[in-house]
């Protein structure tokens, strides 16, 4: 398979778009590491669905806003599987207000899930990928990262700073 031997982390991997890159990876022959937030058993899930496909799933829990929960997530996942190879940035969150309503806290984690969040998990996982000569990034926007949208400030100014 065209990823044998390969591992990559999925953040935010527990449902949606994370979930079905998750077993996409894994059905090219990649072992997945599947990051949550707040759903394990949706995580687990998801990691026995890749098990029965023959890959290696570990789930490992972390919110990607946080440097400290990354880098200990980034650890786990090195001595559970092996650096990653493939990374891909799919956690986010979003929060429908008007910019007049919303409060300085909407503003912080929307940026700190979707934007800070891809610069932690890179910071730590480029210098391996290479010194291995080797790796991917993937990084979910959104169309929201083209065009604005009524009452998404911060998840479109989010979105425009991931693509950017």
């Amino acid at each position: 398979m065209a990823g044998e031997g390969r591992v990559a982390l999925v953040t935010g991997a527990q449902q949606g778009i994370g979930h079905a890159t998750a077993l996409a990876l894994a059905r090219a022959g990649l072992d997945v590491a599947l990051n949550y937030l707040d759903n394990r058993a949706a995580a687990e899930k998801a990691a026995a669905a890749i098990r029965a496909l023959g890959r290696r799933a570990l789930v490992v829990s972390g919110d990607v806003s946080h440097a400290a929960d990354v880098d200990a997530m980034l650890g786990a996942v090195a001595r559970g599987l092996g650096v990653p190879d493939v990374l891909v940035n799919n956690a986010g969150i979003q929060q429908t207000v008007s910019i007049a309503d919303a409060t300085r806290q909407v503003w912080d984690d929307i940026l700190a899930v979707n934007l800070s969040g891809a610069f932690h998990t890179m910071r730590r996982a480029l210098p391996g990928m290479g010194q291995r000569g080797y790796g991917r990034v993937i990084n979910i926007a959104s169309v929201h990262g083209l065009v604005a949208s009524v009452n998404k400030a911060p998840y479109v100014a989010a979105k425009f700073g991931l693509i950017g």
